[in-house]
């Protein structure tokens, strides 16, 4: 039965459709629906008495009417949702073709999805002005750090060029004075207040000491060579000669060669960790180093990294977390001590780290000696272990000039 109004000579006012039906009759005649604090109509009641018509425009608008936004009127051209379709087309390819790795598709799909969400998927893109992109990087900032923010600014830059090179659009974005990554001054005062993003000796020690048979393999491959999160998740048996004490390993983010020697006891925990190995439940995994203790892989295609969690687990049982001390602090470590062996070429190849554009040395050097790879994880060798005995100098000479400078020789793990 229609609701019947207390005022005297009050028309009666209209029920709705259904007990579900989303919108209600505003006494103004209009088909209304609270949004944010506010009332939003969708047209008389007198005319569309069933309200189905208010009800496809509230469902047209619905999306854009609850994040804040102005709904758009449909127009013919280039969504935004047609662009991000097409670009993560345009990646997905790239990945298919081994172009890119698994995280950096994953990254730019979800910049795809924030930037569908924020500005509706049936916002135009040359509708895009520069106070869009003022409001988007306000929000962003609210909820990323100085870094990430950044990297972000900088992927939806490449998704909106990407719109313009393939002619999607026919004019570049103007995205306004504002919408830049976060200047050096803000980055180094961040990096300054976070501290040095690195494990000390006494802190590496420690890890080592109490991290189990697989982590702690993963740990020495992390400061004996800078391996990162997915080195070692997707580290090949293949590629490791422990007869010799090597590890050939492309990087798989970028696939530049990397070479490095392997210590002692980094042989001996890689073997100790193979030795209590699970069996990998499938077998595009046979062939890699570690699998998980449900027999999967330790890289996965998402941001829940395994690696990084059972590392933190480490970290917070010894009291060590503080922001940017994760698993990754390993190769910043390495990187650090390594540079004092004066030799940066050799921490570069051992790295993998891609040389800058204009460098012309790089382009002419065809290899790098295995004694200068050597001599470069000897002195990390010596950082972690100082206690270890050095070997006995032979020559006199060199006796003499070991008591006059009193410093400590780096312990030789390879001759």
């Amino acid at each position: 039965m229609p609701q019947q109004s207390t005022t005297r000579g009050a028309k009666p006012k209209p029920a709705k459709p259904r007990k579900d039906f989303p919108l209600f009759p505003h006494a103004s005649n209009r088909w209304a629906k609270k949004v944010r604090g506010s009332f939003v109509y969708f047209g008389k009641v007198s005319d569309d008495p069933k309200g189905a018509a208010a009800l496809l425009l509230w469902l047209d608008q619905k999306d854009d009417l609850l994040a804040g936004r102005t709904p758009r009127a449909n127009a013919e051209g280039v969504t935004v949702a047609d662009m991000a379709n097409r670009f993560l087309t345009a990646k997905q390819n790239k990945l298919d073709a081994g172009e890119i790795v698994p995280s950096t598709f994953r990254d730019y799909h979800e910049t795809c999805k924030m930037l569908v969400e924020f500005f509706g998927k049936k916002r135009l893109v040359v509708d895009l002005a520069s106070d869009d992109f003022e409001s988007l990087r306000a929000s962003l900032a609210k909820r990323l750090g100085p870094g990430t923010l950044g990297n972000e600014i900088q992927r939806i830059r490449i998704a909106f060029r990407y719109a313009y090179e393939t002619g999607m659009i026919d004019r570049p974005i103007r995205y306004g004075p504002e919408f830049k990554r976060p200047n050096k001054k803000t980055m180094r005062k961040v990096r300054a207040a976070k501290g040095p993003r690195m494990f000390e000796q006494p802190q590496v020690s420690l890890l080592l000491d109490s991290a189990d048979v697989h982590m702690k393999a993963m740990i020495l491959l992390g400061i004996n060579c800078g391996f990162g999160n997915a080195d070692v998740g997707l580290l090949p048996r293949s590629a490791l000669d422990l007869k010799n004490r090597w590890v050939n390993y492309p990087r798989p983010k970028t696939g530049i060669d990397r070479r490095c020697p392997l210590w002692p006891e980094t042989v001996d925990a890689i073997k100790a960790s193979l030795a209590k190995r699970t069996e990998p439940k499938s077998s595009e995994h046979a062939g890699l180093v570690f699998v998980t203790k449900y027999g999967g892989c330790w890289a996965k295609d998402t941001s829940d990294n395994p690696v990084s969690k059972e590392f933190r687990k480490l970290v917070d049982e010894l009291d060590l977390h503080r922001p940017g001390l994760g698993f990754y602090a390993l190769r910043h470590g390495f990187e650090t001590i390594a540079g004092d062996s004066r030799d940066q070429v050799a921490v570069d190849a051992i790295v993998g780290h891609a040389p800058e554009s204009n460098d012309m040395s790089a382009v002419y050097r065809e290899r790098i000696s295995d004694e200068r790879l050597k001599a470069v994880v000897n002195h990390v060798h010596a950082w972690l272990w100082p206690e270890v005995a050095e070997k006995p100098v032979k020559s006199t000479t060199q006796k003499a000039t070991r008591r006059r400078s009193k410093e400590p020789v780096a312990l030789r793990v390879f001759s």
